[in-house]
C-alpha cells in the first residue's frame, strides 16, 4: 500500500466500524432482548453462563409460566406468534427439533425414506435415524431449520445427537456422529441461528468450538456436570435439567460450575424449579 493511501484508508475503515455498529445495534427489537445474551450482540445469539431458563415441550408454551430469559419450546407446536408473545416479553427463544430420531406424530413424518428408519428409542412413535445418510437428512432438516427461522427463533436445540452410544439398529461410530452433529451446527449457522449441543458429553472437546451452548440432562444424578466446563470456559451457557434429584442436592455443585440448573418433571410442562 502506498504511503499517500494510509490517511484515506485508515478514515474508510473508522467509517466502516462506526457504519457496521449503527446497523447491528438496529438489529435487535429492543435493548430488553439484550438482556439474555449479556449484552447486544453482533450476528447470532450467544447464551452466556448462568442464565435462568424455562423449558416446555408440552403442548404450546405458557409465556407467563416463569419470569426469565430463556424459553426452549417445540419448533412444531408453537407458531410465530407464540414466539412473537415470548420476544415482546424480552425473551429469547430455542427451537426444540427432534434430529436423531423419527417421529410418527410430526407433519413431516412422510418426508423420511424408509431405508434411514432403525430400532425404537424407547419413546412412543420414535425410530433412530441413520445420520450416515445425510444426503437424505440434510434437506429434511434444513427445512426443519427453515421453519424454526420463519417462526422467529433465536436458536435450535436438536435432540438425540449421541445415537451412536445407543442401540439403533445401525453401525454406527463417533465419527459418524461427529459428522452429523456438526453439520447439524452448520444448517443452524447458515440461517443466523444459535445451535445447543445436547448431551453428548464424550464430544464435547471436539464440538465445544462449534456450538454455541450446551443442554444437558442429569449430569448430576450420573456426576457428570464437571465435564461441561469447556462450555463455561468459552464463555458458552449450559442449560441443564434434572429430572428426580433434589435441588438441595444438585444446585450447589450447579452454581459453583456456572450452570443454568433446575428440576423439571419428565413429560416437560409448565412446572420448574430453579436453582
Amino acid at each position: 500500500m502506498k504511503r499517500g493511501t494510509r490517511p484515506w484508508a485508515t478514515l474508510l475503515a473508522v467509517l466502516a466500524v462506526v457504519v457496521s455498529t449503527l446497523l447491528s445495534g438496529c438489529s435487535e427489537t429492543g435493548g430488553s432482548r439484550d438482556t439474555a445474551s449479556g449484552g447486544p450482540g453482533k450476528g447470532r445469539w450467544q447464551p452466556r453462563p448462568g442464565l435462568a431458563w424455562q423449558w416446555q415441550l408440552d403442548g404450546k408454551v405458557d409465556a407467563a409460566a416463569a419470569d426469565v430469559p430463556v424459553y426452549d419450546i417445540d419448533g412444531f407446536e408453537n407458531d410465530a406468534e407464540d414466539v412473537a408473545r415470548l420476544h415482546r416479553a424480552g425473551r429469547k427463544v430455542i427451537c426444540y427439533i427432534n434430529v436423531g430420531a423419527w417421529e410418527n406424530y410430526r407433519p413431516d413424518k412422510d418426508a423420511f425414506p424408509p431405508s434411514v428408519l432403525g430400532g425404537p428409542n424407547g419413546w412412543q412413535g420414535e425410530r433412530w435415524l441413520d445420520i450416515r445418510r445425510i444426503s437424505l437428512l440434510r434437506p429434511i432438516m434444513e427445512r426443519r431449520f427453515d421453519m424454526c427461522r420463519k417462526k422467529g427463533f433465536d436458536a435450535v436445540e436438536p435432540d438425540l445427537v449421541e445415537g451412536y452410544a445407543d442401540d439403533t439398529g445401525f453401525p454406527l461410530t463417533a465419527q459418524d456422529q461427529l459428522r452429523y452433529n456438526r453439520m447439524i451446527a452448520g444448517i443452524a449457522h447458515d440461517r443466523g441461528l444459535a445451535v445447543g449441543l445436547k448431551n453428548d458429553l464424550s464430544q464435547i472437546p471436539q464440538l465445544v468450538d462449534t456450538f454455541d451452548f450446551a443442554v444437558n440432562e442429569q449430569c448430576a444424578q450420573y456426576d457428570e456436570c464437571a465435564r461441561l466446563t469447556p462450555f463455561i470456559e468459552a464463555g458458552k451457557a449450559v442449560f441443564h435439567v434434572e429430572y428426580t434429584e433434589p435441588t438441595d442436592r444438585f444446585c450447589p455443585e450447579s452454581r459453583r460450575l456456572g450452570l443454568s440448573s433446575m428440576r423439571k418433571k419428565l413429560e416437560l410442562g409448565i412446572w420448574r424449579r430453579a436453582c
